[in-house]
């Protein structure tokens, strides 16, 4: 039952029934209708601000598997591209080298070749975008791989009638190094391991035991066989013609003789720690007309495409400090 409310009335001095005027009820309805629209409007926004729903869950597992694939395959291009840039390199400096052939400029594979940027936005990139992206960058990679398969079609024919040549050419590690463990120091600025300072490093320090052979890398004539009180030590030089010479340093015994001919893989003297050296190694040195170049570039005749790539990475990591 409904409570009815009196109020004494002062003028006519008598209880009445208390009546809420329509415009008192009208304004507690809107008042009441108002504080739930706002009520409602802070709890969805909390709702959808702060408490995750099952589909957004989902969404943001996604995102990250993808983020994560993205990464992992970004990586896989950024190797893929740094072993192009090594047979583009080997490529002008070697090979192209090697036959007195022109090197490529970098403008001719601009022509052909769209340089990729860095890309650093997965966060603003969509589903579509990231695939598009990737294919950007993997046709970017086949249209280097096929242009560069165009360069060695070019120096194959270069190769015909060059047999002379290619024998002569540097093209193995001076000492056996099947596990490829052997090379020490590599070619660039080391320290100098009596003076402590940095010193251009002109070659490669293979280690091995005292009395290891060492081999000819190439066919050619020995130009200097012998020793010296200090730097190399007992060493020989050979030039094989067409602007090439190595030098074998440090060794214990020199076999070959100044005036000899010899053949790639003969055995011109045996590992030692003669002259300015600081254990038993072979130093040995690649020179083009005069210039010292870095010999971890030719030694394509005994390794394949993934030990020469292997080979790569111990020179560039080598000790910071050479044997002599």
């Amino acid at each position: 039952m409904k409570k009815i409310k009196y109020y004494f009335n002062t003028h006519t001095l008598k209880y009445e029934k208390f009546t809420t005027p329509l415009r008192v009820k009208l304004l507690r309805f809107f008042g009441l209708v108002s504080m739930l629209v706002v009520s409602s409007v802070i709890v969805i926004y909390l709702y959808d601000r702060f408490i995750p729903k099952p589909g957004d869950i989902e969404n943001r597992r996604r995102y990250e598997l993808l983020k994560e694939n993205y990464k992992l395959i970004n990586e896989k291009v950024k190797s893929l591209e740094e072993q192009l840039a090594a047979l583009e390199q080997r490529d002008n400096e070697v090979y192209r080298s090697i036959f007195e052939a022109n090197p490529v400029p970098d403008s001719t594979r601009a022509k052909i070749i769209e340089q990729k940027k860095e890309v650093e936005k997965i966060k603003e990139l969509s589903d579509d975008e990231l695939v598009k992206e990737i294919t950007h960058q993997l046709n970017n990679i086949n249209a280097r791989v096929q242009y560069q398969f165009k360069s060695y079609d070019d120096i194959s024919v270069l190769i015909k009638n060059q047999d002379q040549k290619l024998a002569s050419i540097p093209a193995i590690q001076p000492v056996s190094n099947k596990q490829l463990d052997r090379i020490a120091s590599g070619f660039g600025l080391r320290i100098d391991p009596v003076y402590g300072t940095p010193k251009m490093h002109k070659g490669l320090d293979f280690t091995a035991s005292q009395g290891t052979p060492i081999y000819a890398t190439g066919n050619g004539t020995v130009s200097y066989s012998g020793g010296s009180d200090g730097g190399y030590g007992n060493h020989v030089v050979i030039n094989h013609g067409y602007g090439y010479e190595t030098l074998y340093g440090h060794m214990v015994k020199v076999k070959a003789r100044a005036g000899q001919k010899v053949k790639r893989g003969e055995i011109i003297g045996w590992v030692g720690s003669t002259g300015k050296s600081t254990g038993p190694h072979c130093h040995y040195e690649v020179h083009i007309n005069g210039r010292e170049v870095d010999p971890v570039y030719f030694f394509f005749n005994d390794l394949n495409a993934e030990e020469y790539d292997r080979i790569l990475k111990i020179a560039s990591a080598g000790s910071a400090k050479s044997f002599d």
